[in-house]
């Protein structure tokens, strides 16, 4: 059973930070592409940032609305990603949620996804 925790959320001023950070535990073999979403009330969830694996080039990717102020790293060793958030602004208040793509080898993989941490941005 594989599981993901994430923490580092939190109550935090326009223009403030945060440092979020998920782990993975459990029946891992390999880890591929990681991610985090959000999800704020009455809205749709989100694709905020993902990166991908070494051997698949270690690249990273944004939404528009964050790219320059939001900043995606993994380590590989500890099973983490993290997700560094500066100049918050209200609009970025949601549930934030990371993922893992579990790689079991022979191209067999399968996602997990973390039960979330509040981000609340006051104005």
């Amino acid at each position: 059973q594989v599981q993901l925790v994430e923490s580092g959320g939190g109550l935090v001023q326009a223009g403030g930070s945060l440092r979020l950070s998920c782990a993975a535990s459990g029946s891992i073999f390999s880890i591929n592409a990681m991610g985090w979403y959000r999800q704020a009330p009455g809205k749709q969830r989100e694709l905020v940032a993902a990166i991908t694996s070494t051997t698949s080039g270690g690249s990273t990717n944004y939404v528009d609305s964050v790219k320059g102020r939001f900043t995606i790293s993994r380590d590989n060793a500890k099973n983490t990603v993290y997700l560094q958030m500066n100049s918050l602004k209200f609009e970025d208040t949601a549930v934030y949620y990371c993922s893992a793509d579990i790689d079991y080898g022979l191209g067999y993989t399968l996602d997990y996804w973390g039960r979330g941490t509040q981000v609340t941005v006051s104005s």
